[in-house]
């Protein structure tokens, strides 16, 4: 345990806390079982240590649970060891690779009342299971890349308010005209879609797209097999798949004409479009959200975000399927986006959305009151016509 304890204090000094995600102020820090699920890369570990610095707690630890330590000792050997040494507050990173986590972690709850613990892991993970349902313990948050707020505070080094979608729609020349005195934001909103949504950006850009490819590979060849059973035979034929999809103006799937392009059976690949939007790789818009099965096709597919666009298909990178992904994205992160027969989105079964470039009309979206474009390459909206950038800022 001493070796963990020595990682973990190195791991904190190295942390800074220059930039910290919205989300750190939404979590309820109190409770005694904290989730924080998310795609690989998107920050939930800087999250964790980034608090834990800030905060100053004492009698704190943070562990990963894919450290080789636990291929010789429990969970429930640390806790016990570190509740007697006086720990208050476990932070445990990555549960996914720890087998039987859930079941460990419902006894940690249940016997030890005066230990918090937070952890974190991946999209796919299953807080609620037949044989240990934590739904009713833990209090879980969901994480996201970078929104294009976000990006623009770390590069501008200053702090920019969120707005809600009714004030953004009511409201967004007033806003638009306020954030244009600070900051240009179409300077910097090619090079958010680009190389801007996952944190490690920052860290070296220009081995930045290799290392989204590595996130990529980690998702086909580790989580999704480990978590969703996904044949190792088959991740070739996602990744013509997640191909297919970036290159496309954007995707309307044909599951007949794909399943014999890529050689999968029907019900598999509709299988494989669930687990790829479960893990964080793909947006699948329906015309009816509330009902989903795994075997129901979705109207349209886009990337999770932009920047796998640009690390899967640099130079066949399609503007309108860019535009699109970008506001999926965005909106998908506290809204539910469904497919809308006239217009792009259907939001929140209140609003409808066209997106496109400078010179998009209304014309799609008939008399509809509610209904609004999303325009590209525009610094100011009026009435309808919202700039797209500004939704950049709903978290």
């Amino acid at each position: 345990m001493d070796a963990l304890i020595e990682k973990y204090h190195r791991k904190l000094a190295n942390t800074q806390t220059t930039f910290v995600r919205s989300l750190a102020s939404e979590i309820n820090w109190n409770a005694r079982l904290i989730g924080i699920k998310g795609a690989r890369g998107v920050g939930k570990t800087t999250l964790l240590l980034q608090h834990i610095k800030q905060s100053g707690e004492q009698n704190s630890l943070y562990v990963s649970l894919d450290a080789i330590w636990f291929s010789k000792n429990s969970l429930i050997d640390l806790v016990d060891t570190f509740v007697k040494r006086g720990g208050k507050k476990l932070y445990l990173d990555e549960v996914h690779k720890y087998p039987n986590w859930s079941q460990e972690l419902k006894n940690i709850y249940d016997d030890y009342a005066d230990l918090k613990v937070v952890f974190t892991g991946s999209s796919l993970l299953e807080i609620l299971n037949a044989r240990a349902d934590l739904s009713r313990r833990a209090v879980v948050y969901t994480m996201q890349g970078l929104s294009f707020r976000e990006y623009l505070c770390i590069e501008m080094g200053q702090e920019f308010e969120r707005y809600t979608l009714e004030q953004i729609v009511y409201n967004h020349e007033k806003i638009a005209e306020e954030l244009n005195r600070t900051v240009r934001p179409l300077m910097h909103f090619d090079n958010y879609l680009k190389q801007g949504y996952y944190p490690f950006y920052k860290e070296e850009l220009s081995l930045y797209m290799s290392r989204l490819e590595e996130v990529v590979a980690m998702m086909l060849e580790i989580e999704l097999p480990l978590l969703r059973g996904l044949d190792l035979a088959y991740v070739y034929k996602i990744k013509q798949l997640l191909l297919i999809i970036s290159e496309s103006v954007p995707f309307i799937p044909n599951i007949v004409k794909l399943s014999q392009k890529i050689g999968l059976s029907r019900g598999t690949l509709l299988l494989y479009f669930q687990y790829l939007d479960e893990v964080g790789l793909i947006i699948n818009l329906y015309k009816d959200a509330g009902g989903i099965s795994s075997l129901q096709k979705p109207s349209k597919v886009y990337l999770e975000n932009t920047n796998l666009m640009y690390a899967l298909s640099p130079k066949a990178v399609n503007t309108g399927n860019a535009r699109e992904t970008f506001f999926a994205n965005q909106l998908s992160y506290a809204h539910q986006i469904e497919y809308a027969e006239k217009g792009d989105f259907w939001v929140d079964k209140q609003f409808v959305f066209e997106v496109g470039g400078k010179d998009k009309t209304t014309k799609q979206l008939g008399l509809n009151p509610n209904g609004f474009i999303a325009a590209d390459d525009i610094e100011f909206g009026y009435q309808q016509k919202i700039p797209l950038w500004l939704f950049g800022f709903l978290y």
